[in-house]
């Protein structure tokens, strides 16, 4: 199918995105109003918890409203099970009819998980979710919740009713994230955004989003980093993030791509955030796609040079190349190079990670993901042009 024919369509769960530094204090009882619930759980994590005023803030908003039911803030990275399990119980005993989430994908991931299990629990309509998130995962703009479970695998559960029914992107709320998770979750979005443009079945106007999603993560996560006070870079970059992973409604389900399916395998199993596994994996995996894409999908990864001001090359081949050098660069100029041997990533797992990323252990791509592993396996990748 070609660029020129699609379809784009999205639940009709999503109420509102409100985006602008402070407007907090406005959007969340807007939402409320709008949605209707009367009592919340806030689902957190400890640090943003007992580390920040992030959640007081939103405490005070909702004891305003008379709409504060409980925070729950023992919410881990990746969203073990256990969590999941202690916050729906948190949200049936607190009496709460709606989830205010904080904070980065964890938390939000973990409250779908647990509206799902409400939701299986009492059957009736799903309750609903109020993402206000941090970082730049973009994980309030999907239907899909993956969580860990007993055994250190990733699991999801997928439904259009979980995706949030009201986001709110304030740039002030992000002033306490950690950098390093500010800006990993950006490169985090910017996986999105370049798988996105190979992903199957995406509509161009979305692949648009994406285009100019990358030119604004490569422009803004550089000045972020250099001014972290800067509300406006924030702002900026919250919206390249949902720019990167703009709600739609696809046909059948369409996986992102080889850099998503290889952070699945690495991050929960070996205690890897997935913004780490984004800064690892998507610089060799465009690399791989000068060999490996379709004609179609080199091209719409050679025109994101434009947008990232780098001239074209003349060969739609070397264009890709250029294009994962340049991501390779940005990933060290944030100063997020790392390898998968700091991580304690076993050698001897490394084909079994390629052949769970790939679905099969015929298929021919195997050796080549392999490959990439080992080359980021030790420091000093590099992208040859």
């Amino acid at each position: 199918m070609s660029d020129l024919h699609g379809f784009y369509g999205w639940t009709d769960t999503l109420k509102g995105v409100y985006y602008g530094h402070g407007c907090i204090q406005t959007a969340l009882p807007k939402l409320l109003s709008t949605i209707g619930g009367t009592k919340a759980l806030i689902v957190t994590g400890k640090t943003l918890y007992n580390k920040t005023d992030v959640v007081k803030i939103v405490e005070s908003i909702l004891r305003s409203n008379n709409a504060y039911g409980a925070t729950f803030f023992d919410i881990g990275e990746h969203a073990p099970i256990a969590g999941v399990r202690a916050g729906a119980a948190a949200f049936r005993e607190n009496a709460c009819d709606i989830i205010v989430s904080v904070g980065g994908g964890s938390p939000i991931d973990a409250a779908k998980a647990i509206l799902h299990s409400v939701q299986q629990e009492r059957g009736g309509p799903m309750p609903l979710q109020i993402a206000v998130p941090t970082t730049l995962s973009a994980a309030e703009y999907t239907v899909a919740a993956g969580v860990t479970n007993e055994e250190g695998n990733k699991v999801g559960v997928m439904s259009p009713e979980l995706a949030p029914a009201g986001v709110i992107l304030d740039a002030e709320l992000t002033l306490a994230t950690p950098e390093r998770l500010w800006l990993s979750t950006g490169l985090r979005a910017l996986d999105h955004a370049v798988e996105n443009l190979y992903r199957p079945i995406v509509p161009l106007p979305m692949k648009a989003l994406c285009y100019s999603a990358i030119a604004d993560l490569f422009e803004y996560l550089p000045r972020s980093k250099a001014n972290p006070a800067s509300v406006e870079f924030r702002q900026k970059l919250q919206l390249a993030s949902w720019m990167s992973l703009w709600p739609m409604k696809l046909e059948k389900y369409s996986a992102l791509g080889l850099s998503h399916a290889l952070g699945h395998k690495l991050g929960a199993t070996y205690g890897i955030s997935h913004g780490i596994t984004s800064c690892l994996t998507l610089a060799p995996v465009v690399a791989l796609k000068a060999d490996t894409a379709s004609e179609e999908d080199k091209q719409s990864l050679a025109k994101a040079l434009f947008y990232i001001q780098e001239p074209s090359t003349g060969d739609v081949r070397k264009d890709v190349l250029t294009l994962a050098s340049r991501i390779n660069n940005l990933v060290d100029s944030l100063g997020l190079t790392s390898n998968l041997e700091a991580f304690k990533v076993p050698k001897e797992n490394l084909s079994s990670i390629a052949t769970q990323a790939v679905g099969s252990q015929e298929d021919p791509l195997v050796p080549k993901v392999v490959s990439l592993l080992e080359d980021i396996y030790l420091p000093g990748y590099s992208v040859s042009l």
